[in-house]
């Protein structure tokens, strides 16, 4: 196996070759101390062969893909957006995980450790407000050359009304002159569809597994 550990992920680089209870055996001793398990499978014909298993173990699955932006996106509505300190949407960092997880368990090492790294990375956070009060955000993160749109968030109640586009507008415009602009989609999921009409293009397909305590 091909594998790296990164905080609490460990990434399969090539198809490991191995059952599922080796993996998550594998996961659980590079991870011992974390909370939390992700595993990243970038061979995605590999990940498939894993995912039932996994998913009857109780992880959860998401077909992550790649997308890379290629051109200005076309002109859209003018929506105000600021950017802000990490901590500023905390709230709604809050609010998506409950979403993606309703178990109701403490999240609070999850999100210090998701803290931890961003701020090593420098990201950017934009918002947009309703009220004075922040209800969609995004963030963009740089590694050189590279940067990264990592996150993209609108409340419940303002979906539909173009915030997520506003946003990603916004960060492509705050990403500046980069070599390469990345952002993720749930390749299963209708994200991927906005991004597209912004001038993101398909390059690969991984998959996300995560077991949360």
């Amino acid at each position: 196996m091909d594998l790296a550990r990164l905080l609490s992920e460990v990434r399969v680089e090539r198809d490991p070759r191995t059952s599922v209870e080796e993996l998550v055996s594998f996961a659980d001793e590079a991870l011992a101390g974390f909370a939390h398990r992700r595993i990243d499978v970038e061979d995605i014909a590999a990940a498939e062969s894993l995912r039932a298993g996994l998913e009857a173990s109780g992880w959860k699955t998401m077909r992550v893909l790649w997308m890379r932006h290629q051109a200005p996106p076309p002109p859209g509505p003018e929506l105000p957006v600021e950017e802000v300190s990490y901590d500023a949407v905390n709230g709604l960092r809050v609010a998506w995980h409950q979403e993606e997880d309703s178990s109701e368990q403490d999240a609070a090492e999850y999100h210090q450790q998701a803290r931890d790294v961003a701020l090593r990375r420098g990201v950017q956070v934009l918002t947009v407000r309703s009220a004075g009060e922040p209800v969609a955000f995004a963030q963009l993160a740089r590694n050189g050359l590279q940067a990264e749109i990592t996150e993209v968030y609108v409340e419940p109640q303002h979906r539909g009304a173009g915030l997520g586009s506003a946003l990603t507008r916004a960060a492509i415009a705050a990403a500046g002159e980069v070599e390469d602009l990345w952002i993720c989609a749930d390749d299963e999921g209708r994200p991927k569809e906005l991004y597209a009409r912004l001038d993101f293009r398909p390059v690969w397909t991984t998959m996300e597994f995560t077991l949360r305590p």
